[in-house]
């Protein structure tokens, strides 16, 4: 018996010693817009290794990571909340959270997951382990109750969250170390129709980029009894606005060094802001009104997208010269940039051209080009490990 016993115990663990094993830093994702699917990729490979059907309308999507990189967060156009398994390649849990949802936030113990909603405008607060709403928290503004828009939610240092109100103009912070009574900050008349925010890679600030005037908003989290400040006021004074074909987006990746690089609304222009005084520090001339402004993991670089009708092109900004050193044109409408992370390449998707290109950052040749059903974001599992992300 104990024989037979043993035989079967070495049997079970030759078969576990065989079963691929295999981390979850070289993991990324992909979404496929068109098909509501997503591919899981190895960068180092630089090859998709599997590919998730079923996650609704994925035209505009983002995803946040677990801690252990192993679980991607994806928000969907629909207000879908899909937690899926990268290791498995498949679907762990699926809920229906709002009409209306464009992004999220995971908390900084992981245990929570946040969700940006246009309608109805608000945040809802789930289990990360479960997808179980915990809190929900309406973007009620005004004398008559009415719901915003809420756009730039970012997880924050000690179980916070913070996020702006497009409609109010307000931007609205919550400490949740007791999920089931979330404590909101109001921070009103900011600005108008807030479209987007960041936060420093440190965590203390929270900027708000305005689409409705010239100007950005500043919220200290190490201070915010401070109040909100305004900052770039006029950048755009005295010259023509151009229609915004599609609005520029901000996040943490913007920031390389002392300075950030933050897209101009309705101009050819990156705005670059000394982040120990938050005054305009310079302007650099791009070739369009620019999308995603994001910076090489080690600061050298900055890489910039832009909106239609420039949206074939990639122009990448030496930081030291802030000069324009090399312009790309990777494929029809380019929509999201992601750096491996330690820079050595980036991911480009390419929409209308249904592909992704990988590019060499040092001598911007083409390591490999993969194909792909209208990709649109591009996110690796790097993500885990930064605040903001």
């Amino acid at each position: 018996m104990r024989l037979g016993l043993l035989a079967w115990m070495t049997a079970g663990l030759l078969a576990c010693s065989n079963a691929p094993l295999r981390g979850t830093g070289d993991l990324g994702v992909v979404i496929q817009r068109a098909s509501g699917s997503l591919q899981i990729i190895d960068s180092t490979q630089m090859k998709a290794i599997a590919t998730v059907q079923g996650l609704g309308d994925l035209s505009h999507a983002s995803l946040v990571y677990s801690r252990d990189g192993r679980y991607a967060y994806v928000f969907g156009r629909d207000g879908g909340l899909t937690k899926v398994d990268l290791l498995r390649g498949a679907i762990v849990q699926r809920v229906l959270q709002a009409g209306n949802s464009i992004g999220g936030a995971i908390s900084q113990d992981g245990k929570l997951v946040a969700a940006q909603n246009y309608s109805p405008g608000g945040v809802r607060i789930f289990n990360a382990e479960t997808l179980e709403l915990v809190a929900d928290i309406p973007a009620a503004y005004g004398e008559h109750g009415q719901f915003s828009k809420v756009v730039g939610l970012a997880d924050a240092p000690g179980q916070r969250f913070v996020w702006s109100l497009f409609d109010a103009g307000e931007i609205w912070t919550a400490e949740l170390s007791d999920p089931q009574h979330p404590r909101v900050e109001k921070f009103k008349n900011i600005g108008k129709q807030p479209y987007d925010g960041l936060i420093t890679p440190d965590g203390r600030y929270y900027l708000a980029g305005l689409f409705g005037e010239d100007g950005m908003a500043l919220l200290d989290l190490w201070r915010p009894e401070q109040g909100v400040r305004r900052i770039l006021d006029g950048y755009g004074q005295g010259r023509e606005k151009l229609p915004v074909y599609k609005m520029p987006h901000l996040r943490g990746w913007a920031v390389a060094g002392r300075y950030a690089y933050v897209p101009a609304i309705g101009a050819h222009e990156v705005l670059i802001i000394d982040t120990e005084t938050w005054r305009e520090a310079g302007r650099i001339a791009v070739a369009g009104q620019p999308v995603f402004v994001i910076a090489r993991p080690d600061g050298r670089q900055v890489w910039v997208n832009f909106a239609f009708p420039d949206n074939a092109k990639v122009e990448v900004i030496d930081v030291e010269t802030r000069r324009i050193v090399q312009q790309l044109e990777p494929g029809k409408a380019v929509l999201h940039m992601e750096f491996t992370p330690r820079g050595e390449a980036v991911w480009i998707s390419a929409r209308d051209d249904n592909r992704v290109l990988v590019v060499d950052t040092a001598n911007f040749s083409q390591r490999a080009v993969l194909p792909a059903a209208a990709p649109s974001g591009i996110f690796f599992t790097s993500r885990a490990t930064r605040i903001g992300f």
